[in-house]
């Protein structure tokens, strides 16, 4: 069995000190109703009946009860739940502020990127119609004219002004053939891709054609492709590039005229000379030159189906003046005579 004591020694007016194994202890109150403070801040309340030995006791800690009144948990003041919700609401605030702002941002970043790609697409579609264009001159033409029906006055109202040369133009009458193309300028489309188109004619059934090539002002020298990344890559021609470029856009446009010279005339033969200012290497001065030479027949030309031959392949078939590199383009050469 444990050893237990306990002395209490009074104070005077109901107050007592107690001494026990637990610790001394301050007791005052009267019989029946008792309270008692330990230096652990433990209070006990005692009530009960004197003589009767029924009683009530509870303990309590004044540390707690404390806390209760000021707000402080074990000596610490305890934050107010209303400070706390105040300053989580501001924290998350911030939160949904600042992801906002992200999101935004992300947004604006896509749609800039978007912009670009499209800009991109659109920069690269307009090159490759540019070099389409470029090698398909040949394949637009002008209708042909039956002048045997225009004679007999079997045209639309707005051919009628062809009936007066009519009669002058189945004759041969060569005057009549340049006072036709003065009033129809049957090239005019062509200006895009030749300048100066110079035509003459001495012989009935001939016509010949001279137009300055301009190379450096329609065949680009920078290309355009989409990186695998959705970039603009721009990037300068190699000279192979270019100049087979060069080579298809001259061609092209010598079978454009031929077409449209036979659509507009019964000629039998076209002679076309494609010119250009270059330096002559004899002189060192800026000179010009013809830089190709066809005879095209209207039999020839005839037979072959535009709108798939390569330009500068269909060209080497007919009799035909060129010195063409890869590496440096056209040089100079003599014109085939009619």
């Amino acid at each position: 069995m444990g050893l237990n004591f306990r002395k209490s020694i009074s104070l005077g007016k109901g107050l007592k000190l107690n001494i026990s194994k637990g610790g001394p202890s301050i007791s005052f109150g009267k019989s029946g109703l008792r309270q008692s403070v330990n230096l652990k801040g433990q209070t006990r309340t005692t009530v009960g009946i004197p003589g009767t030995g029924v009683y009530y006791t509870k303990t309590s800690n004044v540390k707690s009860i404390a806390g209760m009144l000021t707000g402080k948990k074990d000596g610490k003041k305890e934050t107010s739940s209303k400070s706390t919700s105040a300053g989580s609401k501001r924290d998350q605030a911030a939160i949904e502020a600042k992801a906002a702002e992200k999101a935004q941002a992300k947004q604006a970043a896509e749609e800039a990127k978007a912009r670009e790609l499209e800009e991109a697409k659109a920069t690269v579609a307009q090159y490759e119609e540019l070099i389409d264009t470029i090698r398909s001159v040949h394949k637009a033409s002008d209708g042909k004219i039956d002048w045997e029906k225009v004679k007999a006055g079997n045209v639309p109202a707005d051919m009628t002004g062809l009936i007066a040369f009519a009669d002058r133009i189945l004759n041969g009458d060569t005057s009549a053939y340049l006072e036709v193309i003065g009033a129809f300028n049957p090239f005019e489309d062509l200006t895009d891709y030749g300048s100066n188109f110079l035509v003459g004619t001495d012989e009935p059934g001939i016509l010949e054609v001279e137009f300055q090539v301009r190379s450096e002002d329609v065949v680009p020298t920078v290309g355009y492709s989409l990186t695998s990344t959705g970039k603009l890559s721009e990037k300068e021609l190699g000279k192979a590039a270019y100049y087979d470029l060069v080579q298809d856009y001259v061609a092209s446009t010598i079978l454009r005229v031929a077409r449209d010279s036979f659509a507009l005339l019964p000629l039998h033969t076209v002679l076309i000379h494609a010119c250009d200012t270059v330096i002559n290497t004899a002189t060192g001065h800026e000179e010009e030159m013809t830089l190709v030479s066809a005879k095209i027949t209207r039999q020839q030309l005839e037979a072959i189906n535009f709108e798939f031959v390569d330009p500068s392949d269909c060209l080497g078939t007919f009799e035909c003046n060129c010195n063409f590199k890869k590496t440096s383009g056209y040089s100079p050469v003599d014109r085939i005579l009619p």
